[in-house]
């Protein structure tokens, strides 16, 4: 059972449309058409994906993935996360610029459909016939991620009116949106507002491209008194705030699917020229630790695929009784990212000097990559909301009726009404234990519930002390890292039973997250902050995981080597 991702061996998704299907069919078309040696040329010479840009707006595919029920020109349009999933892992599969350009448009254009105005939506919609990338303008140079401190104001005017003056910095397709939407403030007061701007303007600049070192264009933009009615204002005061947050609620998923894309083109790559490549005569492949390496990708790339497509349903059955997205949606941003960063670790312990050639997808893909954990919030930042979830989700589980792969055409009105950002910590989800309990027979996922049960040992014996523990985030990043384990392994579990994966896979997936419960409790013990009773709690999480060559050579045999040459990106 191979989930990765094969655009010549297309694996159909089973949508309920037509359309859906084709455009990614037709994306992956237009990617083999253009082939790597043309990618790369642009690539080497920083170009902006000016053809991507032109056949996603001609073809109209960002009108269908972006907007939901009611907007755009198809009668039966509706929001699906589980397409959009994989067309963020397509565009990642093929290179990080595509990805991003699809990316900061989703960005961009939510925070128009999070807000008040009707005729904005309909006028940003109508505009992606014309010009399908968006921008989102948030940070600016001198505040980074502290948005209160943002300086960008609209200024009252005689009229009615506003004028608009700033600048903004890291701007994705700041150069060319038509249609981009700003944070900022009413001067004068402490009142945020969202209100949106074209790239086309006269009184709107592009100042400068502040990156290069790729495809991207991130840019610095200034606005010079750019004239502003309340036919611009999306919304004001705290629902400004909120659609702020819930924008990057929304479009942070991309990052672990577009991660996933880019780690499976580098594992066909690594592995086609390891297997072709003879040393002291023998295939690099039969070296045992070759053997290790390629195998444990395999297997996370599979769980970053498995959690993913399971983060996917948790997405779309999201409502006001139903918040458990909260968790697993920083999870696929931050932990499937640095899952792929792993993977890349591994394979280039692999293919060494290879790596580094400019001709070769995984030379990019090895340095973009690195900046996609750090996309939407940082580990830290992530981290720290992700912590605030623990007692519920280890000690009070709630309710729930089971779900299982949506598929359907059903539109996912909730995610563009999301509300007020307050209560994250009273969050319910089911109990973690359902999933495991369900696999118990298998011998590593036995020794990960033993070491799920040391961890909640743990928290009971830290009790309110933790808190104050935390405020350190070097520890507090210790302790989350592990909290992220037992959400990680317990959607894989689930995800796995939909998607048919045998026990054997199941069973080697968790010999690797094993090793990292382990390795993240060797961090957590070596922290000074650390009681005596915590330190014997946390030895009790560091384990080994239970072997068996033979199921390993079986999987390596047949899952992993069976794959050498089913890819090859066209020349």
């Amino acid at each position: 059972m191979n989930l990765l991702l094969n655009p010549k061996q297309y694996r159909d998704r089973n949508y309920p449309d037509e359309r859906s299907k084709e455009i990614m069919l037709k994306m992956i078309e237009w990617f083999e058409n253009k082939g790597l040696a043309n990618h790369k040329e642009q690539y080497h010479k920083h170009e902006f994906c000016e053809d991507f840009q032109q056949f996603v707006t001609e073809e109209g595919f960002f009108e269908t993935l972006f907007l939901p029920s009611g907007y755009g020109s198809d009668p039966d349009q509706y929001y699906s996360t589980y397409r959009m999933y994989e067309f963020s892992e397509i565009c990642g599969f093929y290179g990080a610029a595509y990805w991003y350009a699809f990316h900061v448009s989703t960005l961009g254009l939510d925070p128009v459909l999070l807000g008040d105005n009707e005729e904005a939506k309909h006028l940003a919609a109508a505009k992606l016939k014309e010009n399908a990338l968006c921008a989102f303008a948030l940070s600016e140079k001198e505040h980074g991620a502290d948005i209160y401190s943002t300086e960008t104001k609209l200024y009252p005017q005689e009229d009615g009116s506003y004028l608009a003056r700033g600048n903004k910095y890291y701007i994705g397709n700041g150069n060319v949106a038509s249609t981009v939407t700003v944070f900022g403030k009413i001067d004068g007061t402490d009142e945020y507002v969202f209100f949106v701007v074209d790239a086309a303007h006269p009184k709107y600049e592009c100042v400068k491209r502040i990156t290069d070192s790729n495809q991207q264009y991130v840019a610095e933009i200034k606005l010079h008194d750019y004239p502003i009615s309340e036919a611009e204002i999306l919304s004001r005061g705290p629902k400004a705030w909120d659609d702020m947050l819930n924008t990057i609620n929304i479009c942070k998923f991309n990052i672990g699917s577009g991660a996933t894309g880019i780690v499976t083109h580098s594992f066909y790559e690594s592995l086609n020229h390891a297997y072709k490549r003879i040393l002291y005569g023998k295939r690099v492949t039969e070296f045992a630790q070759i053997k290790r390496l390629f195998c444990d990708s395999w297997l996370r790339i599979m769980g970053m695929k498995l959690f993913g497509l399971r983060a996917t349903d948790y997405m779309r059955v999201a409502n006001d009784n139903d918040k458990r997205y909260l968790l697993f949606n920083p999870v696929m941003k931050m932990k499937v990212a640095m899952q792929g960063e792993k993977v890349h670790e591994l394979l280039f312990d692999i293919i060494a000097a290879k790596g580094f050639e400019k001709d070769m997808y995984f030379e990019q893909a090895v340095k973009e990559l690195v900046g996609f954990s750090k996309l939407e919030g940082t580990r830290h930042v992530n981290m720290a909301l992700i912590i605030k979830l623990i007692p519920s989700y280890m000690f009070s589980p709630g309710e729930f009726q089971e779900i299982g792969r949506i598929t359907d055409n059903r539109n996912e009105e909730y995610l563009f009404r999301q509300g007020r950002t307050r209560g994250y910590a009273r969050t319910k989800f089911h109990d973690f234990n359902l999933a495991y309990n369900s696999v118990s027979h298998l011998p590593n996922v036995q020794v990960y519930m033993e070491q799920i049960k040391a961890y909640q040992e743990f928290l009971k014996i830290s009790g309110e002390g933790l808190d104050q523990q935390m405020k350190d985030f070097d520890y507090l990043l210790a302790v989350g890292e592990i909290f992220t384990m037992v959400a990680y392994g317990q959607l894989i579990i689930e995800s796995a039973k939909i998607e048919g994966v045998s026990d054997e896979i199941l069973n080697q997936i968790f010999d690797v997250y094993v090793r990292d419960f382990s390795a993240y409790a060797v961090e957590l013990y070596g922290k000074p902050v650390n009681t005596e009773a915590q330190l014997g709690s946390i030895m009790k999480m560091i384990k080994r995981p239970v072997p068996d060559q033979a199921q390993f050579e079986k999987i390596l045999q047949e899952e992993v080597y069976s794959l050498v040459d089913v890819y090859i990106q066209n020349p």
